[in-house]
C-alpha cells in the first residue's frame, strides 16, 4: 500500500461509507478526524475509538491534516474542501480511500443496483464465521461485526462498490460480484447504456486469477460478462444455464430455502431467516464467491443460517398493541416490489406500505415505474420527496407517484406529505396484526420509530 499521511481529515465522516473507512483507518494507526453537519451515533462511535469530529463544516476543521477525504456529496462550495484546496493539502475521494485499502488485502467487492448492502453483509459474515478474518466495510450496520466496518488481519477486503458516480471504477477487486444492473443514478449517467459501459469497465480491471460472480437472470450483467478480466462464474434462480442454480425454492414464515446445484451436481441446502426471493439469490451469490475462494460448502451454508440482516434491510423496530413496524431503504421500483413480496412472504395480516420518495431527479425519471411496483401492499402511504440536497424541479413532486400508483391501486393509494400526517392517520386507522412497512432512502425510519412510541403512550 502506498504511504498514506498520518493525519487524515474526512468531511462528512458520519455517512455509511465515510465512517467505515475512517474506522478502519483508527484501527490501522492514522491519526483521524473529521466533520459532519450534525452529530449522531456514528459520529459518538468514532469518538469513542479514538477520532477527533468536529460539528458543523468549518474552514479551520483541516488545519494540520496530511490528507483531505470526501465523497461526492461535499460541493466544491464546502469551507473546508475550498481551504484544504487553497492549503495544498491533498484531496481523494473515498473510493480512492478505498482502492489503497484494498492494496493491503485481496479486494471482495459486491456491485449492482440493488442488494449491494445485503450481498456484502452476507458475505461478510460468512468470511467472519469461516475464520478468514477478513476487513469489512459495508453501506449498513452488521450486527455481527458491530457496526459497519471492522479491521481484519486475514487475506481479504470485502466491500460494497458504489456504482451510483462511477467511483465504483476506482477500484481493482480481485473478485466482484454483480447483482444486476437497472436504470438508476440516471441523473448521473444519463442512460441506461451509460451505466452498463461502466460495468463493463469495472470487470475489465478484475485480474486474471480473480473471478467475476455475475447474475445471469439479469440480461444486461449478461451482456457485459464477456468482459471480465478473470474467471467468469454465473448464478441464477431462473436460468438454468447459469453454473449456480437454486432448485426447489421455499418461501415460508421465518424461512427462506433452496438447493444448490453446481452444473448439475447438487451440493446441498442453502436456509436463510430474512425473507424473500431476492435475498436467496443473494445468498446464492455469496455461495458463489465463497466456493471460488476455497471455503467449504457446508460451511458457507451453516453461516448464511446466522445471517440476521443488515441496518435499513428489512430491519424490526418493534411490535405494539399487535402492529408491527420494519423499514427498508428500497427507494427504487424493483426494490420496492422485491421488499412487498417478502413481507406478504412472512405476514398474514394487512401490509401498509409508509413510501418517501428520495430525490426529485429519480421521481422525474422514474415515477411511471413506481405505478406497479405496491401490488403486494393492501394500502399504500406516500409522503412528500426527500430532496437528498437537491434543488426541486418545476412540476416534480411525491403527486406524480401517487398519480401513477393510483392507475394500479386506486383508492388504495393515499398521499400524505409528512410524518406527522402520516403517524396520525395511521393511529386512527390501523388494525391489530397490521405489518407497517416504512420504504426510502431518506428520513423515513423516524417515522416507524415515532409511531411506535405513539403506540406506546395512547
Amino acid at each position: 500500500m502506498q504511504d498514506i499521511p498520518d493525519k487524515i481529515h474526512f468531511i462528512g465522516i458520519g455517512g455509511a461509507g465515510m465512517s467505515g473507512l475512517a474506522r478502519v483507518l483508527l484501527d490501522l494507526g492514522f491519526d483521524v478526524r473529521g466533520s459532519d453537519l450534525n452529530s449522531s451515533q456514528v459520529t459518538e462511535r468514532l469518538k469513542a475509538a479514538g477520532a477527533t469530529v468536529f460539528e458543523g463544516h468549518h474552514g479551520h476543521n483541516v488545519t494540520g491534516a496530511g490528507l483531505v477525504v470526501v465523497s461526492t456529496a461535499i460541493s466544491g462550495d464546502n469551507p473546508e474542501l475550498r481551504v484544504a484546496t487553497e492549503s495544498g493539502i491533498p484531496v481523494i475521494h473515498r473510493a480512492d480511500m478505498l482502492g489503497l485499502l484494498m492494496e493491503r488485502q485481496k479486494g471482495l467487492a459486491v456491485a449492482g443496483a440493488h442488494g449491494k448492502t445485503t450481498t456484502t453483509a452476507m458475505l461478510a459474515l460468512v468470511m467472519e464465521k469461516c475464520h478468514q478474518d477478513p476487513t469489512i466495510l459495508i453501506g449498513g450496520e452488521l450486527t455481527d461485526v458491530g457496526g459497519n466496518a471492522k479491521l481484519g488481519r486475514g487475506k481479504y477486503l470485502v466491500a460494497e462498490a458504489d456504482e451510483s458516480d462511477r467511483s465504483f471504477l476506482k477500484l481493482y477487486p480481485y473478485l466482484a460480484i454483480v447483482t444486476n444492473i437497472e436504470d438508476d443514478h440516471l441523473d448521473h449517467y444519463g442512460s441506461v447504456d451509460e451505466i452498463i459501459k461502466s460495468f463493463r469497465y469495472f470487470l475489465q480491471k478484475i485480474p486474471a486469477d480473480g473471478a467475476g460472480v455475475l447474475c445471469f437472470d439479469d440480461t444486461n450483467v449478461r451482456d457485459v460478462a464477456p468482459e471480465c478480466g478473470g474467471a467468469v462464474i454465473t448464478y441464477a434462480l431462473d436460468n438454468p444455464e447459469a453454473d449456480y442454480v437454486l432448485r426447489d425454492i421455499k418461501l415460508e414464515p421465518g424461512r427462506s430455502a433452496g438447493e444448490v446445484y453446481f452444473r448439475g451436481q447438487r451440493l446441498g441446502l442453502i436456509e436463510l431467516v430474512v425473507p424473500g426471493r431476492h435475498n436467496l439469490a443473494n445468498a446464492l451469490a455469496v455461495v458463489a464467491a465463497c466456493l471460488k475462494l476455497g471455503l467449504d460448502f457446508n460451511e458457507i451454508a451453516a453461516s448464511l443460517k446466522e445471517f440476521r440482516g443488515a441496518g435499513r434491510r428489512y430491519q424490526y423496530h418493534g411490535c405494539v398493541k399487535g402492529v408491527t413496524v420494519v423499514d427498508d431503504y428500497a427507494h427504487h421500483p424493483t426494490e420496492i416490489a422485491a421488499t412487498l413480496r417478502a413481507a406478504r412472504q412472512v405476514h398474514a395480516g394487512r401490509v401498509v406500505a409508509v413510501f418517501q420518495p428520495h430525490r426529485y431527479t429519480r421521481t422525474s425519471l422514474l415515477h411511471k415505474r413506481f405505478g406497479p411496483c405496491f401490488q403486494d401492499a393492501d394500502l399504500v402511504i406516500i409522503n412528500e420527496i426527500y430532496s437528498a440536497g437537491e434543488k426541486p424541479i418545476e412540476g416534480v413532486s411525491a403527486q406524480l407517484i401517487v398519480d401513477a400508483a393510483r392507475e394500479f391501486k386506486g383508492d388504495d393509494i393515499v398521499f400524505l406529505p409528512t410524518a406527522g400526517d402520516t403517524i396520525e392517520y395511521l393511529l386512527n386507522n390501523d388494525q391489530e396484526g397490521d405489518l407497517i412497512l416504512t420504504m426510502g432512502a431518506g428520513d423515513v425510519w423516524k417515522t416507524g420509530l415515532a409511531l411506535l412510541d405513539r403506540l406506546k403512550e395512547n
